[in-house]
C-alpha cells in the first residue's frame, strides 16, 4: 500500500514538474511556442547543422508557426526569441535599463566568466575605451599601410602555390596580422603555436556543450585552456620587462594595470586578449571568404569593383603609392559591396540579453530574468524589408549611409554593444580586396560547401588559385558549388 502511495506521489509531481516546464508562470501573456523536453528543452534542434541557404530552419519553423515572437528553451534556460526589427530594436535601445548583456554559460565558460560581454556599466564602457585605443579610426589611420603590405606579401605567396584554401589561409593572416599588434607574437619566432589553439577552440565552438573527453566542446574547452596558458606567460614576462615605450596593445595593458587604484586586473585583461584575438580573426576570415566566393559567382559586381579600384590608381600620380585614408574612404561601392557580403554571410547567428525587470511588448510579456535572442539572419533576409533578400546586390545599399546599426542591419550588433572592430574589419576587408583586385585574379579550384550552425556560416574547402594579372597558369578544370 505504501510503496502504491508513494509510487502516485512520485508520478504525480514529475507530471507536475513537466506541466510547469512547459507551461512556465508569467503574471501576463507569454509568447506562443515550446519548451521542448524537459532540461534539455529545444537545445539538440538549435545547434543542428544544416547546408541551406536562407534563414536557420530551426528559426524559420517556428516563425511560421508561431509569429515574429516566440519562446523555447535552450540549455535549461527559458529564452524568448525575436525576429521582430520593433523589439530587437527596443531591446538595444533600452540596455542597461530593461536588458543588459547575457549569454548562457555555456559560452561564458568558453569565452571567461570576465569577459567584455559578460561585463556591464562603468566596467564595459573601460574596456570599450581600451579598445577603441587600438581599433579607432585615428590609430587605423597608422595601421592602414602596413595592412596593406601585409595583404600585398600574403597575395605574392599564394601566387606561388598551386592553390589555397581561402578560408584557413586568410584567418592565418589575420591573425598573424592582429597577434602582432595585440602582443607583438610571431609565428615563425615562437616555440609554441598559439593558432592551433584558437582552432581547435573554434572546431567546438558551436556544439552541442557535453564536456567529456572526444566531444567537440571538450576540444574547445582545451584549446582554451592552453591559449589562455600561453597569453598569461606572456603576460607576465611583459610584466617583468621595462620598456620606455607602448608598441602594442600588451603594453597598454601593462601601464593600466600599473596604476594605483586601477579596476583592471589580470584575469579581465586576458579575458579581453583571448575575446579579441577570436573576433578579430575569425568573423573577419569567415566574411572575406564568403565575399571572394559570391564574387566569383558575380562577374557584374566584380566588373564594377574593379573599375572602381583601377580609378583609385589612375588618379594618383604615383600608381605605386600605397592607400591613403581619403582613398579608402572613397570606396563607396566597396562598402556597399562589404555591407551586402555581411548581410548575406549572417556571422553572428544570435545575440542574446537578459531581462532585467518584466517587459510587456505588443501584447506579450517577457518576465524577469529570462534571456531574449535577437536573431539577425531573421532580420537580413526579411522580404519586407529587403527585396529579394537571398540575392546578392550591393546596388541595394546605394545611396544608404550606416553609421551603426539599424533596424534592418546588425551584422555588427546593436546598441551600446555596437562592435567596437567593426572599422578595423572594413578596412582589413577593403585594403584585401583592393590589393587582390589591382594586382591579381583568381580561379576557385573547389567551390566548397557553407555549412550554417545555426545561422553561423562556415565557408568550408573554397580553394583558389591566385594569379598575378599579367601570369598565365595553366588554368586547372573547377566546380564551385552554390
Amino acid at each position: 500500500m505504501w510503496a502504491l502511495f508513494l509510487g502516485a506521489l512520485v508520478i504525480i509531481g514529475i507530471t507536475h514538474w513537466v506541466y510547469r516546464w512547459r507551461n512556465p508562470s508569467c503574471n501576463g501573456k507569454l509568447p506562443p511556442g515550446s519548451m521542448g523536453f524537459p532540461l534539455l528543452g529545444e537545445t539538440l534542434q538549435f545547434f543542428s547543422p544544416n547546408t541551406n541557404s536562407g534563414i536557420p530552419p530551426f528559426i524559420k519553423q517556428r516563425m511560421k508557426r508561431y509569429g515574429p515572437i516566440f519562446k523555447t528553451n535552450l540549455v535549461g534556460r527559458p529564452v524568448v526569441v525575436s525576429t521582430d526589427p520593433d523589439l530587437n530594436h527596443f531591446i538595444f535601445q533600452q540596455e542597461g535599463q530593461v536588458f543588459q548583456s547575457w549569454y548562457p554559460d555555456t559560452f561564458t565558460e568558453i569565452f571567461g566568466r570576465q569577459n567584455v560581454g559578460s561585463l556591464h556599466g562603468f566596467m564595459y564602457k573601460y574596456l570599450k575605451n581600451m579598445v577603441l585605443n587600438l581599433f579607432g579610426p585615428e590609430s587605423l589611420k597608422k595601421m592602414l599601410p602596413e595592412l596593406e603590405q601585409t595583404t600585398c606579401r600574403t597575395l605574392e605567396q599564394w601566387s606561388c602555390e598551386n592553390s589555397v584554401e581561402l578560408k584557413e589561409a586568410t584567418a592565418r593572416m589575420i591573425f598573424d596580422l592582429t597577434a602582432k599588434k595585440l602582443i607583438s607574437y610571431d609565428s615563425t619566432k615562437s616555440s609554441e603555436n598559439l593558432r592551433e589553439n584558437f582552432v581547435a577552440f573554434i572546431q567546438g565552438l558551436i556544439s552541442f556543450p557535453l564536456d567529456i573527453p572526444g566531444t567537440a566542446y571538450h576540444k574547445c574547452l582545451q584549446g582554451r585552456k592552453r591559449a589562455m596558458k600561453m597569453l598569461k606567460n606572456m603576460l607576465q614576462e611583459r610584466r617583468r620587462m621595462q620598456r620606455k615605450e607602448q608598441t602594442d596593445f600588451f603594453d597598454y595593458v601593462v601601464e593600466e594595470l600599473k596604476k594605483e587604484g586601477t579596476i583592471l586586473t589580470e584575469a579581465i585583461a586576458l579575458d579581453l586578449m583571448f575575446v579579441l584575438l577570436f573576433a578579430s580573426f575569425e568573423t573577419t576570415s569567415l566574411a572575406l571568404t564568403y565575399a571572394i566566393k559570391l564574387l566569383s559567382d558575380n562577374p557584374v559586381v566584380l566588373k564594377r569593383l574593379q573599375e572602381e579600384h583601377e580609378a583609385i590608381l589612375k588618379q594618383r600620380e604615383d600608381p605605386n603609392s600605397g592607400v591613403t585614408w581619403k582613398e579608402y574612404k572613397s570606396m563607396t561601392f566597396t562598402f556597399q559591396f562589404i555591407n551586402e557580403t555581411v548581410r548575406l554571410a549572417n556571422i553572428v547567428p544570435g545575440i542574446f540579453r537578459k531581462a532585467l525587470r518584466e517587459i510587456n511588448f505588443k501584447g506579450y510579456t517577457i518576465p524577469a530574468g529570462w534571456a531574449v535572442m535577437v536573431c539577425p539572419p531573421a532580420v537580413h533576409l526579411n522580404p519586407a524589408k529587403y527585396h529579394d533578400p537571398l540575392a546578392f546586390n550591393p546596388w541595394r545599399w546605394e545611396g544608404v549611409e550606416l553609421h551603426g546599426a539599424s533596424k534592418n542591419f546588425m551584422a555588427f550588433g546593436g546598441g551600446m554593444r555596437f562592435c567596437v572592430g567593426t572599422d578595423f574589419t572594413k578596412v582589413q576587408m577593403a585594403m584585401f580586396i583592393h590589393s587582390l583586385l589591382t594586382k591579381y585574379r583568381w580561379r576557385p579550384i573547389k567551390g566548397g560547401n557553407i555549412l550554417r550552425t545555426p545561422g553561423l556560416q562556415f565557408p568550408n574547402g573554397f580553394h583558389v588559385q591566385i594569379m598575378e594579372k599579367d601570369q598565365r597558369k595553366q588554368e586547372p578544370e573547377y566546380t564551385t558549388t552554390n
